[in-house]
């Protein structure tokens, strides 16, 4: 039996979905796109600024993006400008976006971008089965993550081809299902979710360890808490967040610890060979990071242009470039190439940004080497890939 119809064969059906009332993030006034349901189910990790660019409110269309946007992170992680063919990234998601195409197409028109389409085959949209029909049911804060993860592989990938694989829902046993399904279809997988880390999670592991695969996942955007599933996995690339902002020197922006970014040590899973930190004994989340703040998206759906942080821009990020690479390297790799890597060493997840709330501790503070939040650093160029 192969690992995909193991794991399929084993998860089962899911309870009916219900809507609730998504919460407000400790990031000052950002609210959390999706619902964060208790129970067996996850929730994406984006926050929606509490405004659309240009200071237009909520309800009012924004023309166009003010945050970052593809050509300020190319220039920040110094990816090439004329990048060559990349591979095929899967994103794993649940629900349905019904406007992801042309969502997708107008932010890649506005940073001067090909089009990506279903059409040139530069897009493929499948349900957990692998199939393109019937599609799960829409949510309206799900289909912004899916925006989302398709626009920041685009930024950081813009040659690779992508792969969305919808699940019926945001269960564990269902995003489990379309994560497998999403390997079957590209060695790169981004997932940007996360869930408790606790014993009926762990029976899903196997569906995010996936042998001679990149599955990268958001490390979370509850601060210095606990660390969360599946970015405890030991074989995930765990995406930490920082904080991007222009600056007048040599790079051109400064970077820090995002306060909201997750980090903590896995209750579970056994502490991984590459790691060597002192004060968890199990594994530690995160590896790597890259941006989580101040970057522009677009949906229809929610009005236009608009602003978003979570590590659910940094999986994706992190995913395109292990797309533009093309290789199979691990994540035992990130820690062999310190020298690829922009060291972060100010900030921490304890929502202040100060670490006075969290002992100043490594693992919620940035300091000089590895620390929790940031893990190995943001990337500089492709090299550590």
């Amino acid at each position: 039996m192969t690992l995909a119809m193991g794991l399929l064969g084993a998860i089962s059906a899911a309870p009916a979905y219900s809507a609730t009332p998504p919460a407000t993030s400790a990031k000052q006034g950002y609210r959390q796109a999706c619902t964060a349901r208790s129970g067996n189910y996850f929730h994406c990790l984006t926050l929606i600024a509490p405004r659309h660019a240009n200071g237009k409110s909520p309800q009012a269309a924004a023309a166009k993006p003010d945050g970052l946007g593809v050509q300020d992170l190319r220039k920040a992680y110094q990816l090439p400008q004329n990048p060559p063919a990349g591979a095929t990234v899967a994103i794993a998601i649940a629900f349905h976006s019904p406007t992801l195409e042309s969502d997708l197409n107008t932010y890649r028109k506005q940073y001067g971008l090909s089009a990506c389409t279903v059409a040139n085959r530069c897009l493929t949209v499948l349900n957990q089965n692998g199939d393109a029909t019937p599609v799960p049911e829409n949510d309206p804060g799900w289909e912004v993550e899916e925006t989302l993860d398709v626009s920041m592989v685009s930024a950081s990938c813009p040659s690779c081809r992508i792969v969305v694989v919808e699940a019926t829902d945001d269960s564990f046993n269902n995003l489990a299902a379309a994560t497998v399904m999403a390997g079957q279809h590209a060695t790169v997988v981004s997932n940007s979710y996360g869930g408790p880390e606790n014993g009926l999670a762990q029976q899903f592991a196997g569906a995010y360890d996936q042998p001679n695969h990149q599955v990268v996942v958001s490390s979370g955007d509850d601060g210095f808490t606990k660390a969360s599933f599946p970015a405890t996995v030991a074989s995930v690339i765990a995406v930490g967040g920082t904080e991007l902002t222009k600056a007048d020197n040599t790079r051109g922006f400064t970077e820090s610890t995002w306060a909201d970014g997750s980090s903590g040590c896995s209750a579970y899973v056994a502490k991984p060979a590459r790691q060597h930190d002192p004060h968890c004994s199990m594994r530690t989340v995160a590896d790597v990071s890259a941006v989580a703040d101040n970057v522009s998206m677009f949906n229809a759906g929610n009005g236009g242009w608009f602003d978003v942080a979570g590590t659910s821009v940094a999986a994706p990020f992190i995913a395109g470039m292990y797309g533009q690479v093309n290789n199979n390297a691990t994540v035992d790799t990130l820690y062999q190439h310190p020298e690829s890597f922009n060291d972060i060493t100010t900030g921490a997840n304890d929502h202040s940004g100060t670490g006075a709330d969290c002992g100043n501790d490594y693992l919620c503070t940035a300091q000089p080497g590895y620390d929790a939040p940031t893990g190995v650093g943001s990337p500089i160029g492709l090299a550590a890939f």
